[in-house]
């Protein structure tokens, strides 16, 4: 094919990109066809001559990675699938109906979409992950591409990514920024000002390419010197035309997010040269080569630890950490900074190839953890519980995105002490509670930590553990299971007035309470609620049943949302679930409600009202009550 063949096939697939974004935005009545062909002629190139990808095999270790950030422009890239002929033109036409698989912004339903993505901002991070895994893990040649639009790289999220990709100099990673100057509301914050993004990038050690994004010379000789890089990252900085080739669409305002109307529809088409019906045979990987092999894995030996001996949480997760490690060479492990409080610093130490530091930089960091399960790795990622909320957005997205990552957040509660309420995570339970389809562990003492730690690995979707900073008894022998889902009934009688149930540092403050009360003839069944989600309804409804109906739920966290909340939801009943049947619940929710200062960690629990006196007088109150009535 001579280069003005090859020039015309590439304008021709630019206008069929853009013209069945224009056709399936009409049918839907709704999403961003403007949006879909400023970066048409990029996508064109890239799916045409650079992009390496066998459809057929979506899990072939060699296939590049493509990641629409800009998730907005999803027509766009339903509209490649299509070229690539892996959808039928049916299909698109269902874009944003109920039950179809081309949602408004791509998800993993679609088997050539790793991660979702419409949130801005995150794609760029999240490849960053992909690259880190290719780079240092697979040591695979593929290459990951991102799409970004201009106005999300107003996200300090994009940055956290230009930064990392320039210090683990990721030259496997090609960003492509599709500046078109038009937001959702007006211009963007640089506009056309493609020197300020390369400035920008050329600052975090990136290699920066300026282009006009609709000449196809330009993109091809960008995309050419992108994947000849060595020790850098690259950013294509693509002048284009939000619209582009329509005239009553182009660099026009007003249009973002709004479909055509179909008499309008009709004449955009046919100014961009009628419907075409071009099939694109996509280059695949040369090679099926297989990803590096870290490490032999050896039996899984997890850390015991001494009944009545004293270890804070975070410690025995830094132990396991290790542990797993060496039974799971798939473990990898990143940390925010933190990793000499988190304990992260074990596994550092001992696989540092398999260690990633992610700095003050937590949206990266759960990021990169998202982009490493694309691969296949189990990644853990650890912080103060406090600093994950910055992540939120992220962890969310995760779940959208089905992603299997494992997040442990230390230093929760006030029974941090001295540092005070900046660094208490007093949300983290809420928080996670409210992912989709998570998981959220509470553990009290080290054995309990290291048996569900072992068992995060092989979970599916977001598991979450908060462990704690204070070193607290260790009252399980090492080989006591723990089920997910399930709870210990610590101390019981067929005599008790009362159920107390706590998680975590509770749990002690229970015990202590325990002994108290039994002394004063008042004997309560204590419980230790460690699976947060999913709870032991059927644990709780007994002892709801058992002791006529009195429950204490203690947490050191918010009152809303945490572990009381999760008790309560077990007795609302859901379709799935059993219908509690017994005694009238009268349950106390104890729970920090008052801001926090500073104070030695006995000292936050008491004015919490959420240490042993709390619980003695909740116990006392019900007990009373049930006397007069």
């Amino acid at each position: 094919m001579t280069t003005q063949e090859q020039l015309q096939q590439w304008h021709e697939l630019g206008q069929q990109l853009r013209v069945d974004s224009i056709r399936m935005t009409t049918v839907a009545g709704s999403g961003h066809p403007t949006s879909s062909m400023s970066p048409a002629d990029l996508m064109a190139v890239l799916l045409s001559k650079y992009l390496r990808y066998d459809f057929d095999n979506p899990e072939h270790p060699n296939n590049d990675r493509l990641i629409f950030s800009k998730g907005h422009a999803a027509p766009l890239l339903y509209s490649m699938y299509k070229a690539a002929g892996v959808i039928t033109d049916a299909e698109l036409r269902s874009l944003r109906h109920f039950g179809s698989r081309l949602e408004g912004h791509p998800t993993p339903v679609l088997p050539w979409v790793d991660v979702a993505t419409g949130s801005l901002g995150q794609g760029l991070p999240i490849g960053v992950g992909i690259a880190l895994g290719g780079k240092y893990l697979d040591q695979l040649p593929y290459h990951t591409w991102v799409l970004l639009g201009d106005s999300e790289t107003a996200e300090g999220s994009v940055w956290e990514a230009f930064d990392h990709a320039g210090h683990y100099t990721l030259d496997n990673l090609i960003a492509i920024i599709d500046v078109n100057r038009l937001g959702q509301r007006g211009q963007t914050e640089l506009g056309w000002n493609t020197q300020a993004y390369a400035n920008r990038a050329k600052a975090f050690g990136w290699q920066a390419i300026e282009i006009d994004g609709h000449n196809l010379t330009e993109i091809d000789q960008a995309y050419s010197a992108a994947v000849a890089v060595n020790d850098h990252p690259t950013v294509i900085i693509a002048r284009t035309k939000k619209g582009k080739g329509v005239a009553a669409l182009e660099d026009l305002g007003g249009w973002h997010g709004k479909a055509l109307k179909p008499d309008d529809q009709e004449q955009a088409i046919a100014e961009l040269g009628g419907e075409r019906q071009i099939i694109i045979s996509v280059e695949k990987p040369e090679q099926q080569e297989q990803p590096a092999s870290i490490s032999n894995p050896q039996p899984l030996q997890l850390p015991t630890y001494n009944q009545g001996t004293k270890l804070a949480t975070r410690r025995a997760y830094g132990d396991a950490l290790v542990a797993l490690g060496a039974a799971h060479p798939n473990v990898i492990v990143l940390d925010a900074e933190v990793s000499n409080s988190t304990y992260a610093e074990d596994f550092a130490e001992t696989y540092p190839e398999r260690y990633f530091e992610m700095y003050i930089a937590e949206q990266q960091m759960v990021a990169a953890a998202v982009g490493l399960q694309v691969r296949k790795y189990k990644p853990f990622a650890s912080t103060f519980a406090a600093f994950l909320t910055r992540a939120y957005d992220f962890i969310r997205m995760a779940a959208v995105s089905r992603a299997n990552i494992k997040l442990v957040g230390s230093h929760a509660g006030v029974s941090i002490g001295q540092d005070g309420a900046s660094q208490m995570g007093l949300e983290d339970l809420a928080a996670f509670r409210a992912v989709w389809s998570s998981i959220v562990l509470y553990p009290c003492d080290a054995n309990q930590t290291a048996k569900l730690v072992a068992q995060m690995s092989d979970l599916n979707g977001i598991v979450y553990l908060r462990t704690t900073r204070e070193s607290t008894p260790v009252i399980y022998d090492a080989h006591e299971p723990f089920a997910i889902g399930g709870s210990k009934i610590i101390r019981s009688s067929d005599r008790d007035q009362a159920a107390v149930i706590g998680a975590g540092i509770t749990v002690h403050e229970a015990l202590k309470a325990y002994d108290r009360l039994k002394n004063e003839g008042i004997t309560v069944r204590v419980i230790d609620a460690y699976s947060v989600k999913p709870i032991d309804v059927q644990t709780l409804h007994q002892a709801a049943r058992d002791t006529n109906g009195n429950l204490v739920v203690v947490e050191d966290h918010w009152i809303e949302g945490g572990l009381g909340a999760a008790v309560l939801d077990s007795f609302a009943g859901t379709s799935d679930q059993t219908i509690y049947e017994g005694p009238q619940l009268r349950l106390i929710k104890l729970a920090v409600q008052d801001m926090p200062g500073s104070g030695t960690p006995q000292e936050l629990l008491h004015a919490a009202k959420i240490d042993a006196d709390a619980i003695v007088e909740a116990v006392k109150s019900q007990v009373r009550q049930q006397v007069i009535v």
